[in-house]
């Protein structure tokens, strides 16, 4: 919809918004009203270059013309129906998706945290089933985040922060240990442990990827205890870090791996994959949905993975996210900067990040604020040297706009 079709002016949308909406979002004072490649596009017209990347979803670009015409196509025949009939997008996707990460069975779902929400459910009933009525207990890592419905919500090690607070009694079964600290999470096992769960670059937790010990240390230690290791690629999946997955840099295939976001291209879609056996633990009436695996959505999946693939994106990740990091550490006022591939953290010295957040809006260039002073990159993975130069230069300015 564009204003002039629907007869309102900017400030009646605002005061929409404003009357009806229950706002969680600090808003950003533009209506966006046209998206194309790297760039957002205003009710004036005027363009913002965009490394928010809708949070690590339009990993082809704003509105990819291969996944709108997928998506486009897939309206004319089937819409939506019911999880009874077989559609034919849904099982394209399922051979793309299974033979290309080396998984046996997939499960779709509408989200991120609804995929982490199967995910969980799958991994203690396969250790009730397997192990007894106890064997429910997962250990994630401090500083994590896997979304926002309760199960999710209880595996977020987050206790003190607002996503947490005001929504207790957490579900039980999760204890939080300290990510990157083996030590931490072998002194958390018990016998009733069935899992680990685990983002390979915590993303909300400040951009820290794992190390390679670290993952190998976890790798044996759930080896050594009969746990399955399971791994959130919501944020880090689909070409993101430089890898088609994340877990990819790391040499291993977790047990369940959960997905979204980019996965879609900008539709709603999510899902799991795991083996056979693990698989088994869901049977008729356990687990369902009723969105998931919708014919559109899974016609834009497969349509963006294609362009993914196809194009080479992880590769450009991997080399244009090194020239983007070598480029951010010449700024001034910057303690650190750290990621992998374009899942990039450019962490302050000092707690400007909001001040730089607001400046980058007002020079037309859009990015996260993880706390006070860590600002979080995710751009479209068509990104070029040249948009990583303009984004510098934008960094530049609005650092230097701020008040020693």
């Amino acid at each position: 919809m564009l204003l002039k079709d629907v007869g309102k002016t900017p400030d009646e949308i605002r005061a929409l918004v404003k009357k009806y909406m229950i706002e969680t979002y600090e808003r950003y004072d533009f209506i966006c009203e046209r998206v194309e490649g790297m760039y957002l596009y205003n009710e004036k017209g005027e363009g913002y270059l965009d490394f928010y990347g809708g949070i690590a979803v339009n990993n082809a670009g704003n509105r990819n013309p291969k996944v709108v015409a997928a998506a486009k196509e897939q309206l004319d025949h089937v819409m939506h129906t019911f999880n009874y009939p077989y559609t034919i997008p849904q099982a394209l996707l399922a051979e793309k998706v299974c033979t290309l990460l080396g998984y046996d069975k997939i499960f779709y779902q509408n989200s991120g945290t609804e995929s982490n929400e199967a995910m969980i459910k799958m991994a203690r009933k396969y250790g009730i089933e397997k192990y007894g009525p106890e064997h429910y207990h997962i250990i994630t890592a401090k500083n994590s985040f896997h979304g926002r419905t309760m199960g999710a919500l209880a595996a977020t090690g987050q206790p003190q922060s607002a996503c947490h607070i005001g929504f207790g009694p957490m579900l039980p079964g999760f204890t939080y240990a300290d990510f990157g600290n083996l030590d931490s999470f072998k002194s958390l096992v018990t016998k009733n442990t069935i899992a680990i769960m685990l983002e390979l670059v915590q993303g909300e937790g400040g951009v820290h990827p794992a190390t390679q010990e670290f993952v190998d240390g976890i790798r044996k230690l759930c080896a050594d205890n009969n746990m399955l290791f399971l791994v959130d690629e919501i944020q880090t999946g689909w070409c993101r870090t430089g890898k088609v997955m994340a877990h990819q840099h790391y040499g291993f295939k977790p047990d369940i791996m959960s997905m979204a976001k980019a996965l879609g291209g900008g539709m709603p879609i999510g899902a799991i994959v795991t083996s056979n056996e693990i698989a088994k633990a869901f049977n008729a009436g356990s687990h369902g949905t009723t969105y998931g695996g919708n014919p559109v959505a899974c016609a834009a999946a497969l349509a963006q993975i294609t362009e993914l693939i196809d194009r080479d994106l992880a590769g450009n990740a991997a080399k244009i996210g090194e020239y983007f990091m070598k480029k951010l550490r010449t700024l001034p006022r910057v303690k650190e900067v750290r990621g992998k591939g374009l899942l990039v953290g450019l962490e302050f010295t000092d707690p400007i990040g909001l001040d730089v957040k607001h400046g980058c809006v007002d020079r037309k260039m859009l990015v996260t604020l993880i706390g006070k002073n860590l600002i979080r990159m995710i751009p479209p993975l068509i990104a070029t040297e040249a948009d990583c130069d303009k984004a510098v230069e934008i960094l530049r300015a609005s650092i230097e706009a701020v008040k020693a």
